[in-house]
């Protein structure tokens, strides 16, 4: 049995890797220090996971969790757009600390295969829509807390790239884009904004006909939001059948604008709103949508549609929130 080790294991896309790992038969050894990840994410009662406490900016906390994994998939960040803003230091300690103390550690414990997450961020305000991966990632503006992310991802890339090349017998990079699912956590739009209608519905005057929700910016803003049980297919698809030293767009190629997804999350909801246009943060990407024709070569196709992944994503919040 092929044995397999993930970082921010217990992270949202870490947990579902993790389980999808499993049900196909490798055994998986989870990595995370559980800073924003949650243990009760991962399997329990499983002989095919083992997990570890560990930091992964810390090369030595790492090592007895690599010894004799054929590949490390390495998810470990501190994402959301609020941290991006309020906590840049954190968000650039893991990225950048961590992704040299995971490539280190992965040589000394002879790793064969590294596969790194990457971000849609990397692209910021991309001049091409749908954006292929070959366009150029750049940082507009080294003052703006928000670029703490997608620089991290961007170092994370070239030093998997550049330091992996000769260690490694495969190095994969994924850019996945705006991920949504059932618990995902609460610094995500989709989620926030069920909550914030849900908060509205419980207060909500009798006289009144709708529920006003605020939106930063003037909601023209598009994003394509791309399910979590396609985002894992999409990761599982490149490292079965992708090449060595590639990297590939995963998500959906569909946009929606912001206030047209928040119109629907509200139809799903049953209740009308008003939406209320504040000030947008500085540095929001005003397009965002990503080409996947690349992965789809490698037969990769989304299957989860946005309504029935808001519904999930729905259910969920309201039996595990209210």
């Amino acid at each position: 049995m092929d044995k397999i080790a993930v970082t921010g294991a217990t992270g949202f896309v870490g947990a579902y890797l993790c389980r999808a790992l499993i049900s196909k038969g490798f055994f998986v050894n989870a990595i995370d220090n559980n800073l924003r990840g949650k243990a009760d994410r991962l399997p329990e009662n499983s002989d095919k996971i083992k997990f570890y406490l560990a930091d992964v900016r810390n090369k030595n906390s790492l090592l007895d969790a690599f010894k004799g994994c054929e590949s490390i998939f390495h998810l470990a960040a501190v994402n959301g757009t609020e941290n991006f803003y309020n906590r840049p230091d954190l968000v650039l300690d893991v990225g950048i600390k961590g992704m040299f103390a995971v490539v280190e550690a992965a040589i000394e414990t002879g790793v064969k295969n590294l596969i790194v997450a990457s971000s849609a961020e990397g692209y910021q305000t991309p001049k091409i829509i749908p954006t292929p991966e070959d366009i150029e990632l750049y940082l507009p503006n080294s003052t703006n807390p928000r670029y703490s992310y997608g620089g991290s991802k961007i170092a994370s890339e070239l030093i998997a790239m550049n330091i992996g090349k000769k260690h490694f017998n495969k190095v994969q990079i994924f850019r996945p884009h705006n991920v949504y699912g059932p618990d995902m956590g609460w610094k995500h739009v989709i989620p926030q904004f069920i909550i914030r209608i849900l908060d509205e519905i419980k207060n909500k005057d009798k006289n009144k006909n709708s529920i006003k929700i605020d939106i930063k910016g003037d909601g023209e803003e598009t994003r394509s939001f791309c399910y979590i049980d396609d985002i894992v297919n999409g990761i599982l698809t490149m490292n079965e059948l992708g090449s060595n030293r590639e990297i590939y767009n995963i998500g959906n190629d569909s946009e929606i604008k912001i206030k047209d997804l928040i119109k629907l999350i509200s139809k799903h909801m049953g209740v009308e709103i008003t939406i209320n246009n504040l000030e947008s943060m500085e540095g929001s990407t005003l397009r965002r949508c990503p080409n996947i024709e690349k992965i789809k070569k490698l037969g990769y196709s989304p299957e989860i549609d946005l309504n029935t992944g808001l519904k999930k994503s729905i259910d969920y919040i309201k039996e595990n929130v209210i």
